[in-house]
């Protein structure tokens, strides 16, 4: 069986390295963060759970876990909490934000395996189970970046970015085919209807517009003179 992967988000690099220790000798694959903005540059989707700390300097583990629960492509992922934050207003402020557990620094590492292995057997769900329910549901995306089929919406962060038909259907096509170069032609024959006559300058007034839409994932609609456009991840690690 393949090795559940878990993310640890908290600033103190201490804690890090000591959970990462642990939940890689428990036989986990563990990565960290030191911040949220960081954690959101990551596939979060492909992670079967979140550790995160509440109190991190700019965007709060609150905030972050907000941005996934809303987000389509990162709902799903088991969320807990480890934080000094002990008040019972703060406890109830991670459960009804969806966290499937919370705990209280200082904490005893045996007890964080312990609260990681029962929340995993709880949710019970391995990655390849939930790639295939998000692609039943027709849920496509790339890192924060996500589109819902089901709801014709898309999204970054979390929050609800207003597409039109066309945009949507350029967007769905590119993150369907990452990496795939495709012309004006194709494009117009794939996403506009056969009995409307378009140009290809249309193509490129809409892309333009869609780059503008959709944050500083637009910077991964390259264009590639000569060919066309494509979907390039690689653009985001920049």
């Amino acid at each position: 069986m393949e090795p559940k992967r878990i993310i640890v988000v908290d600033d103190e690099p201490d804690i890090c390295n000591i959970l990462k220790f642990n939940l890689d000798k428990a036989g986990y694959i563990t990565d960290v963060s030191n911040s949220a903005e960081d954690a959101l540059t990551r596939d979060l989707s492909g992670y079967n759970l979140a550790l995160l700390d509440v109190m991190l300097e700019g965007m709060s583990g609150f905030s972050l876990a907000e941005i996934m629960r809303k987000n389509p492509l990162t709902s799903s992922v088991p969320i807990i909490f480890i934080t000094a934050r002990d008040t019972e207003e703060d406890t109830l402020r991670g459960f009804g934000i969806g966290g499937d557990d919370y705990i209280c620094k200082p904490f005893s590492v045996r007890e964080v395996i312990a609260r990681v292995n029962a929340v995993l057997n709880r949710t019970g769900r391995t990655a390849d189970e939930t790639a295939k329910q998000k692609e039943e549901r027709g849920v496509i995306g790339f890192k924060s970046l996500a589109i819902d089929s089901a709801r014709c919406e898309a999204s970054v962060d979390g929050q609800k970015i207003e597409l039109t038909r066309t945009e949507l259907e350029i967007l769905k096509l590119f993150l369907e085919h990452p990496s795939t170069v495709f012309s004006r032609d194709e494009i117009l024959k794939r996403v506009w209807p056969e009995d409307v006559i378009v140009l290809g300058r249309t193509v490129d007034v809409n892309i333009t517009r869609l780059r503008k839409k959709i944050g500083r994932y637009g910077r991964c609609i390259v264009t590639r003179h000569g060919y066309g456009y494509c979907f390039d991840g690689n653009e985001d690690s920049e």
